[in-house]
């Protein structure tokens, strides 16, 4: 059975508060507000198994913010004695201990955590030093390759990623045209390997310019839009914009204006019709 991660397990018996299932280890309690209707002994359950509040092995049918062994970014919901108390999407948080702690951390706060099972208290706990989790191995890859990026930090030079779920690589402020989220997930492709074995990495290809990309975004939305019409023009607000496409005004007009000298759209104060 694995810890901190989905599990399919077989229904061996009902009782009064919920299902037990069978698992290598023994077996454990789906409580019954999580049992799917319907569900009779003998049925194989897809459940996540984590530890309750008094440290038994527990299912449920709801679905953590993070999994063991992943990276992503969770609000801390409030602080105890052994540390931080981060919302997984779980009844219990997940416990982010202070020496896993970069810096002193305020209630509401988003943090970007590596989750992992520590193998000495064989509890699921988070920690903030998320760097040691990466890998030391050179990084497979050629310039221009597309690769998956999820942001974990933001500084003067750009925003630190992880590249793959493997490696820290940076992508510069000038590749980004839009505010991005801490945890945040997005395509990218890679730059360059650095000699400390770092990557760079950026959001278009190369040769590929920051109006070619949101024009794309915006024909997409266009097109997936009832009856090809976006409640978007050059009159809109710049929230809106971002709201709806995700990118800034300024970028916005420029991709408007690119797709109505192709011809491809109709153009209205605060809507854009696609021809």
């Amino acid at each position: 059975m694995n810890l901190g991660d989905y599990n399919d397990l077989e229904v061996a018996r009902e009782t009064s508060i919920g299902l037990y299932l069978t698992s290598d280890d023994g077996d454990l309690l789906l409580p019954e507000k999580y049992v799917p209707v319907g569900t009779r002994v003998g049925d194989i359950l897809r459940v996540f198994v984590y530890r309750d509040s008094e440290d038994r092995l527990i299912a449920t049918t709801l679905r953590p913010l993070a999994l063991v062994n992943s990276f992503t970014a969770l609000t801390v919901r409030d602080h105890g004695p052994a540390g931080a108390f981060l919302d997984w999407g779980l009844e219990k948080d997940l416990l982010l201990p202070y020496r896993n702690q970069r810096r002193d951390l305020r209630v509401g706060e988003r943090v970007f955590v590596y989750v992992y099972l520590d193998e000495e208290s064989d509890r699921l706990v988070a920690s903030a030093k998320w760097k040691q989790f990466l890998s030391n191995e050179p990084f497979r890859g050629e310039p221009g390759d597309a690769v998956r990026l999820l942001v974990a930090d933001e500084t003067e030079l750009g925003y630190p990623v992880i590249v793959n779920d493997t490696h820290q690589g940076l992508l510069f402020h000038n590749e980004v045209f839009r505010p991005l989220r801490l945890g945040e997930a997005l395509p990218g492709f890679l730059r360059q390997v650095r000699e400390d074995g770092k990557l760079d990495v950026r959001l278009q290809r190369e040769g590929y310019s920051e109006v070619e990309s949101a024009t794309d975004t915006l024909l997409a939305a266009l097109r997936a839009a009832p009856g090809g019409r976006l409640p978007l023009g050059d009159k809109s607000l710049a929230e809106d914009v971002y709201r709806r496409v995700g990118m800034s005004k300024k970028v916005f007009k420029k991709a408007l204006g690119s797709l109505f000298k192709q011809g491809l759209v109709v153009l209205e104060p605060e809507a854009t019709q696609l021809k």
